[in-house]
C-alpha cells in the first residue's frame, strides 16, 4: 500500500493554524485580523466600565429581547488573500430568539450578529479602520465604536465591501440614536 502524497499547506493555511494553536498567557487574547496574529493583554477598569454601561442599556432598552456576549471570538470572511480573520469584539449583540451562543464553537460565524461594540485600547487604530474592515467585510449591520482618546461614541451602518457606508459620531454625554432592532437612544452621559 502507497502511502498518498498530501499536497502542500498554503501560506494561509500555515499561518491559520498556528493561530488556532496558539496558547496565550491567562486574561490576554489572540486575534487573526487582515493576515496578522494580534495578542492583546487584558483590559483596564475604564474599558470594562465603558462596555458594562452600555451593553446594560442596550440589553434593557432594545425593542426585542438581546443576548449579549463579552469577547466572543467571530469568524468573518475572507478579504485581501489572507485567512478568515478570527475577530475578538469587546461585545456582541444578537436576538435572543436566534439563541447564537448555546452551544457555539469558541470562534462562531457572524451570521445573526446585529451589532458589535469595541472600546479603543492602546492601539486605537486598529478598532478604527481594521476592525471596522473587517466588520463591513462580514456584513455585521452595526459596529459601535467607543473611541477614549476623541471621548467620542460612533455608530457605523449599512456595511457595504470594506466599509460603513453610515457614520453617526457623538461627544461623550450627548445621546446617540440606535436604529431597529434596538429602537431608542443610547444615553452616554455615564461615559464622562
Amino acid at each position: 500500500m502507497t502511502a498518498m502524497a498530501h499536497e502542500p499547506l498554503t501560506q494561509e493555511e500555515v499561518l491559520l493554524e498556528g493561530f488556532l494553536a496558539l496558547e496565550t498567557p491567562e486574561g490576554f487574547r489572540a486575534e487573526l485580523i487582515e493576515g496578522e496574529i494580534v495578542v492583546t493583554p487584558p483590559p483596564d477598569g475604564d474599558h470594562e466600565h465603558y462596555i458594562a454601561r452600555l451593553m446594560k442599556q442596550v440589553v434593557r432598552r432594545s425593542q426585542i429581547d438581546m443576548d449579549f456576549s463579552g469577547n466572543k471570538g467571530l469568524k468573518l470572511g475572507k478579504g485581501g488573500g489572507c485567512p478568515r480573520d478570527h475577530v475578538i469584539p469587546d461585545g456582541t449583540f444578537a436576538p435572543a430568539h436566534l439563541d447564537l451562543y448555546r452551544d457555539a464553537d469558541p470562534w462562531m460565524p457572524s451570521e445573526g450578529v446585529s451589532m458589535v461594540l469595541e472600546v479603543t485600547s492602546t492601539k486605537p487604530r486598529r478598532d478604527r479602520e481594521v476592525k471596522r474592515r473587517c466588520y463591513a467585510r462580514a456584513g455585521i449591520p452595526l459596529y459601535l465604536l467607543v473611541d477614549r482618546d476623541a471621548s467620542s461614541v460612533t455608530l457605523l451602518g449599512e456595511p457595504r465591501d470594506e466599509d460603513y457606508r453610515r457614520v453617526l459620531s457623538v461627544q461623550f454625554g450627548k445621546r446617540l440614536a440606535l436604529p431597529e432592532p434596538f429602537g431608542f437612544e443610547l444615553e452616554t452621559t455615564d461615559l464622562l
